[in-house]
C-alpha cells in the first residue's frame, strides 16, 4: 500500500468465499491508504488472499448485506471510502482520477460508473433494477453513506451533494448466461423473502401488468436493443423478475415456509 498521505483513502471490500475474484480485485487497490477487507463466513481461501495482500481483515457472520457492508465503512481508518466488489477492478486512470479529487473535494460522495462485462465481452446498455446498476456511490466520506437492511439491493442513504467521477469501475457481473439464470433464480429467492418479511407479497395482477413496462425500461429506454441477444435476456429478466418473487413469496406463503 502506499505511505502516509493526506487526506487518507481506504479502500474497502467486502467478500464472501471470493478467492477466485479477490486477488485480481486486490491488487489493483494498492494506490490506496490502506485496503479493508471484511470476510463474511468464508470457508475458502480468501482469508488467506487479504492477509497476503496487506489488508486490515474483519471477520464474522452478518446475514444481511447491509449490516455487514456497514461494519466495513466503520472499520475504515481514512476519511474517504472507496468501496469496490471483489468482482470488480480499478483501472489505473480510475485510482488516478480518485487520488485526484480527494485531494481538493468536499465531504459527501461521488458516483462512479460500471463497465459491465459477461465473460469477456463489456455490455453497456439495458442494465438496471435486480440486473445491475450502470453507476454507483462507490466513493464517499465517512457519515454520508449508509446500507440499509432489505436482503436484496439493500437501499442506501446518502448526504450531500451528487457529483461524478469520469472513469467507470470494471465490473465482472456473470460469466455466461448460465450464471445469469443462476443469479436471477438468487435474487429472486431473496426478493420474495423480503415480499414475506414485509407483510405484503403484491397481487398476481399487479405483477403481471409489470412486465411490460419493464421490459420496455430495459430494452427500448435504456437501449437494451444495441446489445442483441444479451440485451433481450436483460430485458427478460427485468420484466419477469418481480413475477417470479411473488410467486416464489407467494408459494412458500401456501406450504406454510
Amino acid at each position: 500500500m502506499s505511505g502516509d498521505r493526506t487526506p487518507g483513502l481506504s479502500a474497502l471490500v467486502v467478500a464472501h468465499n471470493e478467492e477466485a475474484q479477490l486477488p485480481g480485485c486486490l491488487a489493483q487497490l494498492t494506490f490506496a491508504d490502506e485496503i479493508v477487507v471484511v470476510l463474511d463466513r468464508c470457508t475458502d481461501k480468501s482469508l488467506e488472499i487479504a492477509q497476503a495482500a496487506g489488508a486490515r481483515i474483519l471477520e464474522g457472520a452478518w446475514p444481511l448485506e447491509g449490516t455487514r457492508r456497514n461494519a466495513g465503512i466503520a472499520a475504515c481508518e481514512g476519511p474517504w471510502v472507496l468501496e469496490v466488489d471483489a468482482d470488480e477492478r480499478v483501472p489505473d486512470k480510475l485510482a488516478q482520477e480518485v487520488r485526484r479529487t480527494i485531494a481538493t473535494a468536499t465531504p459527501g460522495y461521488f458516483l462512479i460508473k460500471f463497465d459491465n462485462y459477461i465473460g469477456d465481452r463489456l455490455v453497456r446498455y439495458g442494465w438496471g433494477a435486480y440486473n445491475g446498476a450502470s453507476a454507483g456511490p462507490r466513493l464517499f466520506t465517512k457519515g454520508s453513506k449508509e446500507w440499509g437492511e432489505q436482503l436484496v439491493h439493500p437501499k442506501i442513504t446518502l448526504e450531500g451533494p451528487r457529483r461524478w467521477l469520469e472513469t467507470p469501475i470494471d465490473h465482472y457481473v456473470d460469466k455466461d448466461v448460465s450464471d445469469m439464470i443462476a443469479r436471477f433464480d438468487r435474487y429472486t429467492t431473496a426478493r420474495a423473502a423480503d415480499l414475506r418479511a414485509s407483510g405484503d407479497i403484491g397481487s398476481l395482477a399487479n405483477n403481471l401488468r409489470r412486465i411490460i413496462s419493464r421490459f420496455w425500461k430495459s430494452y427500448v429506454s435504456r437501449k437494451g436493443y444495441r446489445e442483441k441477444h444479451f440485451g433481450l435476456l436483460l430485458g427478460l429478466f427485468s420484466a419477469t423478475y418481480p413475477l417470479v418473487s411473488y410467486l416464489k413469496a407467494k408459494i412458500a406463503e401456501e406450504e406454510g415456509r
